[in-house]
Formats: C-alpha cells, structure tokens, sequence
C-alpha cells in the first residue's frame, strides 16, 4: 500500500473546457492522467489536493468524478478554489453513494488513518495576495487554521501527513499561520497544488522547519500522482 497526491486535475468531461488553451504541457492531460494512475494498485491511496472539478454543482460534476473512481486506489479529495461544486460534507457523500461512486472520499474537518501509525489531514488552506491584511482575509485564514487544526488533532499521535491546496510557502512568500501549525504538529511532509506554468518556478520543494513540502500541481508532476508513502 502505497501513498500519493496530485492536485489540478482541472477535469470538465461534462462541459466543454478543454485544458490545452492553457499551453502545451495541458494538452491530452485526461489520458496522461488515466496512464499516470495505472503505476496504482486498488490497494493505494492518493490525495486529490482541490481544483478537480470546473464543474459549477454537483451534478455537473458527476462525469468527473465517474472518471476518478474508475481511476486505480482509494481517492481523498479536498477543496480548491476553483471547485465551485463543493458543498457540505453530508451532501457530497449522498451524492457519491446515490451514484455508485465508492472510491472517493471527503477530507474536511476531518483525518483518515493510514496505516498504522499515519494520519491523512488537510485543508484548503489560504494566502494573502495583493489584498494581504483585509477583514476578509483575516476571516479566511482565521477559518482554514481551525480547519486544519481540527485535522491535526483528530489525528492524535499519528504521524501526520498533511495536503493543502495553496502552498504555505513558495518563492519569498509564507503563510506563518499554516506553518506555525505544521511546526507544532510536527507534520511529516505538506504536498499542495495551485501553481501552474511561469508561477511553478516559486514552488518549494525541500525542507522547511523539519516538514517536506512538495508541490503536486498536475502540471508540475507531468499528470503522475507523486509518491508520498
């Protein structure tokens, strides 16, 4: 049993969205995708870190997600910006049961066990752009870091590995909250998405106050789900 993630699948196979309008390395991504999860066994799990769907509902997702659980492994999805179909826990888990979709689950507010002695943890997670400070931001991350905290604990003296979909830290940007969290749960390893062509150049991928952080954007990783266990 095996341990991956991958972020941005960006699938629109109940719309018209195609992904290559967005440059060369997006062109066939739903087959590279398919090939990039055959190196799976039914018996792995991979992180699905936000921006799955363009879908605007659930029910414009259904495509997608049929995609993904005919996909190899068990697959835990949690939330991007760009995932306008999201919706209450409760209601995502109906909706994957009333359609037959049994090998994707949902990671929000909550932890999932793996293995042994590890925890599956995350959230959306946030950063400050140009309107760094605002009320609204304030309001945002202050909801994320009880998120992810609430993650953290649930997982108790398991070693912790945590997904976001923003990067905590990249180019001379960092999110001190998020971090502060990673440091005093000692998180193992942080994986996240969001970057994409010239912005991949900032990613950070090494050690940061003794957690890993890895970005696992789709096209950073050349649509193969990056092996994290």
């Amino acid at each position: 049993m095996s341990l991956y993630a991958i972020g941005d699948m960006h699938l629109s196979l109940g719309t018209d969205k195609p992904m290559d309008v967005f440059g060369p390395k997006w062109k066939d991504h739903v087959r590279r995708l398919e090939e990039g999860f055959s190196a799976l066994g039914p018996e792995d799990v991979c992180v699905l870190c936000g921006d799955t769907s363009w879908a605007l509902d659930l029910d414009g997702a259904l495509e997608d997600f049929r995609f993904i659980d005919r996909l190899p492994g068990r697959k835990i999805v949690l939330k991007g910006n760009h995932d306008y179909w999201w919706t209450s826990a409760a209601k995502m888990n109906a909706f994957f049961e009333k359609n037959g979709i049994s090998t994707v689950s949902i990671l929000h507010n909550n932890f999932y066990p793996y293995g042994e002695n590890a925890a599956v943890c995350g959230t959306k997670g946030w950063f400050y752009d140009e309107a760094r400070g605002t009320e609204h931001d304030k309001k945002l991350i202050s909801r994320e870091i009880l998120r992810l905290e609430a993650s953290l604990k649930a997982a108790g003296e398991r070693d912790k590995y945590v997904f976001l979909h923003y990067p905590p830290k990249y180019g001379a940007y960092a999110c001190p909250e998020i971090l502060a969290l990673l440091r005093e749960y000692g998180a193992k390893t942080c994986a996240s998405g969001h970057l994409h062509a010239e912005s991949l150049r900032l990613a950070f991928n090494g050690y940061y106050e003794n957690t890993r952080h890895l970005c696992v954007s789709g096209d950073a990783v050349d649509f193969n789900p990056c092996k994290i266990l």
